[in-house]
Parts: C-alpha cells; structure tokens; sequence
C-alpha cells in the first residue's frame, strides 16, 4: 500500500492525542474521513466507539468528557454529517465540557464547485468553540508542526480561556483516502505531550472531589458591578454572619468548610455535608424565610426557578457574589454586586448560630413531611417517589445521570438529602436532546461504575438513534423511563391553564402512543423490573400520568409548607 504524508499526518495527531492523555473516540462512518479514522482504529491504545448517527456520536463524547474530565475525539464526514455535531458541540461548550471535534472536508479545489458533500464547514459551530483550526491538506502543512497542533486541541479543550470545551478542527482530505504512514515526526523524550494541558486532576476546580467536566484554570476577577476591585463589599461581608451559599455543578468542595447553610444542588456534591440544605426549593416557597445579609453564589446555577426568583427578590442590601474562576457571568437574576475567581479560605466571619439553626430546622422539618407525604397510602408510586427511592437505595459509588426537564427538577427537589452520588445532567444549554447517548459516555467513561440514567419519554424518544448497537456495548447501565406519554413539564406552566385542553395536548403535551419497551425489544435492550436486575444496557419503564404529577408535586409542597410554618 502507498505510503502518504496524508496518512502520516494522522497516525501522528493520534499518536500525540495519546501522549496527552486522550484515550476515547467516537467515530460516525463517512468516506471522506477515511484517513482518520484508520488512524484512530489502528491505534491500539484508542478506544474507539462507533455511531451510525453523527448526533449520538456528539453526545456519546459529550459524556465521556462530562465523567471524566478528559476530551474524547469525535469524528465525522464531509457535509451535513458535520452539521448535525452541533447541539453537542452547544452543550459542551456552555457545560465546559473538553471536546476534540474533527470533520474531515474536501480539499480547497473542490469547494465552490458545487462539489457533492461539501458544505462551508469553516466556523460552522461559530462561537460555541474554544478554538478553530483548519490547517488544509497534509502536504501544505509542515510536519514539523504536526505534534504542536494535536497536542494545542487538547490544551485548548481542557483550559480555553473560557474553561473547558470543545475545539474544532477542520481537516482536508485528498484522493487518495486509504494509505500506510510512514515514519511519525519526532516527539517529545519519554512520551511527554508537546505542549501541557492539565490532567482530569489538576483542571478542575480546587477542592472539586471527581472530575465533572468542568476543567478549567484561574480566571481573572473582574466586578459585575463598578468600582473595580470593590474593597468596601469585602469589607461588608466580614463583618456579616448571615451568610448563605448557592451552590451548583463545579463548586469547590472547601464551601463547607465556612459553616454557613448551603443551598446544595445534588450536582454539587455538597450534599450530605453538616450545613447541606436539599429541600431548599419547598423551604423557599414558604412564608416567612429570613433575609440573609450575603449570598456566595458558587458553581452553575441550580435549576430551582424558585429560588432564581428568591435570589431575585431580595433588597440591595444582601449582597450578592459570583464566584467563577473562568470569568463567566452565572447571574440570571443581574443582582450580583460582585464577581471574584475563587472562593475565599479565610476571613469570612461564623455564621450566626441561630441563623444557621433555623436552616437546619427547616431542612429537617421538611425532609421529614416530603417522607411522609410520599409514604401516604393514596399518593402510590410517583415521579419524585421514584427520585427519592434511587437515591436512597443505590449504592453510593453509583453515578446517576438526570435529564433536564422534571427529572433534573425532581432530585433536586426530593433527591434524599443523604445522598452522596455524582449526579451528572446536560445542563449547559439545558435540551433534552442527545441525553441517552451522553448517559452511555458517561458509562463508557468508567465501565466498573453501575450508571441509572432517569429520563422522561419524549427525552428518550428524541434520542432513538442511540439506541442502535447499545446493547453491545460493554457498560453498566440502566435506563429509567418515565413514560407520561408526553411533556409532562408543560402541565406545571401557564399554558396548562390558559390554552384550550384539545390544543394544549396537540402543541404541548404531545402524546405520542409509542410501546417504549417494544422499542427497546427492537434495538435487543432487555427491560427489567427493578433497578440492579441485569447487567449491560437495560431499561426500566415507569408509567406516570401528567396531571397527577402535577397534583403530587402540589402535595409536597403544602406538606413542607405546613411543616416549616410550625416554628416561623
């Protein structure tokens, strides 16, 4: 066979890919990608998964960077299969999730000529990439600067200047597309990368105990208000002791250690902790909550809409800090007075014992009334009962994978609070797309760890294609349905009420009658009767009914209320 500088440049991308610490990649079949993906299959240290659908394969990488830390490259051919990358390459960019994205293209000759299969792939995913590269053909590329390119895709994907995320590189393939490599430029002594990136460890934020993803380096501290540095409301938070703390996805584990009540997300991993408040949105919702004097907002907003609104209504007084090492600007609400890279370690004052009381009280009173609630003989079986039995009973090392919409909601509302499980959702840009595919990446990431995706079933049904060769694929995981046979999120917003019942469920509800488990028969994926029954890609289905939900949810929150109103 022909030796070409074609087929030597990708051998050496991927043999630098590896000296950087990339072990996955995901490869949707094409022709014009052929080169590279001999690369990546002839490499016997690259795992490589591959997706007859380039949108699962986007996702599938979206969860391998989202468990491990580490990017996974993704491949696709020319034309729309590229395009169809770009809800991943989204997600992964506003959930900081590192990602090497490669869509092979035809040469400069052949664009503009009405070539088949081409479409202008330079800046397709315009900003939602951390890097852009389209070097042309091997031959106009000097070999010399082969390595340095691959192993700045890694650098870049892990610690852009906007934390981690995906990177884009465009790469131009001639006829012809099968060759052998000759002999790879020389790399660094003793396998080191050429350039350094940061490992899954040392990326992620201080303190944080598993990689979520969410890599990133220091940002610099710039003011979400004037006044530069703002001394004066550092010196207005030393000397308050009604401190609270929002935390979500990413924040730094050292949060517990100031003693103030934390209004913990199930991302954060702050559950479990002395000061943890899980109930936080049923308390919120209640009459009567004290007024903190500073909030210290740290890691991705929860989804609480509640509590955003909370967050929003308190007076100019409270102060409010953003703390983001890349320099982003989590503040929906726009009330922050102050935005700084890291949360500090020392000098914020003790909470306020009686302060600090009422928060655990409240959270106790209230995780006893959601118990109780869901133990009445007349509520049964219900989708946060459901939420509240996973994580409960999984074993602690289990990873649960949430879909956005109610399930996300659900644990965050009436996960048990004693739960210390790495909770993983696409939070980024918040879809229901792609979230089967990214549960079977966050599986593949480690295969010894047992993985329960909850999703609904319109989250299940928009994402079939991933379901094609996944049971022969070597994870543990258990997909829960919960099958409303609709959106069942839309019952619990305004359109439920104002819009005719006959049009809600034609534009809203979207009833769509599909047999899930005859599905799964389909695609071979055995459905269990119980979370632990089987091994490899199983599927448990739960059947739910919308309005009920909608009254259940309504019944647990007068429960917290009646319980916490007993010692305003």
């Amino acid at each position: 066979m022909t030796v070409s500088a074609q087929a030597t440049f990708v051998a050496t991308l991927v043999d630098e890919w590896v000296r950087n610490g990339v072990t996955d990649a995901v490869v949707a079949p094409g022709s014009r990608s052929t080169p590279l993906t001999l690369a990546l299959a002839n490499d016997q240290r690259i795992t490589v998964h591959v997706f007859l659908d380039e949108r699962s394969a986007g996702f599938f990488a979206v969860g391998l960077g989202l468990a491990s830390g580490r990017p996974a490259v993704v491949v696709t051919t020319s034309g729309t299969a590229a395009v169809e990358l770009h809800p991943a390459v989204v997600e992964a960019s506003q959930a900081r999730v590192p990602m090497i994205v490669c869509t092979a293209d035809r040469p400069a000759e052949l664009h503009s000529v009405r070539a088949p299969q081409t479409v202008e792939q330079g800046r397709l995913f315009a900003d939602a990439i951390r890097w852009f590269v389209e070097p042309g053909t091997a031959d106009g590329f000097p070999p010399e600067h082969w390595r340095s390119l691959a192993s700045r895709m890694v650098v870049e994907a892990m610690s852009g200047a906007a934390g981690a995320g995906p990177v884009h590189a465009n790469l131009a393939f001639r006829d012809p597309l099968v060759a052998e490599p000759g002999e790879l430029p020389a790399g660094r002594a003793d396998g080191q990368p050429w350039h350094a990136a940061p490992t899954a460890d040392t990326a992620r934020p201080a303190g944080t105990a598993r990689p979520a993803g969410t890599a990133r380096p220091a940002g610099t501290a710039r003011p979400a208000g004037s006044g530069g540095d703002s001394p004066e409301l550092f010196r207005r938070i030393s000397s308050r002791s009604r401190g609270l703390v929002v935390a979500g996805a990413g924040a730094p584990a050292h949060a517990a250690e100031l003693g103030w009540p934390i209004l913990a997300d199930p991302r954060s991993g702050l559950r479990g902790t002395a000061t943890a408040v899980a109930a936080f949105d049923g308390i919120l919702r209640c009459d009567g909550v004290p007024q903190p004097d500073v909030v210290l907002r740290v890691g991705e907003p929860p989804a609480s809409k509640v509590l955003s609104q909370w967050l929003a209504s308190l007076p100019d007084e409270v102060v409010q800090v953003i703390v983001d090492p890349t320099g982003g600007w989590p503040d929906p609400e726009r009330r922050a007075n102050l935005r700084v890279p890291a949360l500090p370690t020392s000098g914020l004052p003790v909470a306020d014992d009686a302060w600090t009381q009422w928060w655990r009280d409240a959270e106790a009173a209230a995780q006893t009334a959601i118990d109780e609630a869901l133990a009445a003989d007349a509520i049964g079986v219900t989708e946060p009962g459901i939420i509240r039995a996973l994580t409960r009973d999984l074993p602690q090392d289990a990873t649960i994978f949430v879909s956005s919409s109610m399930p996300i909601r659900d644990i965050e509302w009436f996960g048990d609070p004693a739960s210390t499980h790495r909770v993983l959702s696409n939070r980024g840009a918040n879809g229901i797309d792609g979230v089967v595919s990214t549960a079977l990446g966050v599986a593949a990431a480690d295969p010894s760890t047992p993985v329960v995706a909850v999703v609904g079933d319109l989250a299940f049904l928009y994402d079939t294609g991933a379901l094609l060769w996944a049971a022969r694929r070597d994870v543990d995981l258990t997909i829960v349905v919960i099958d409303n046979d609709g959106g069942g999120i839309f019952s619990f917003l305004p359109q439920r009420d104002h819009v005719d019942a006959s049009r809600f469920e034609t534009y809203f509800g979207t009833p769509h009658g599909v047999d899930i488990r005859a599905l799964a028969a389909l695609h071979q994926i055995p459905v269990v009767d119980h979370v632990g029954e089987g091994s490899g890609v199983r599927l448990l289905v739960v059947r739910s009914e919308r309005d009920r939900n909608v009254d259940v949810h309504r019944r647990l929150n007068d429960a917290i209320a009646a319980a916490v109103g007993t010692f305003r």
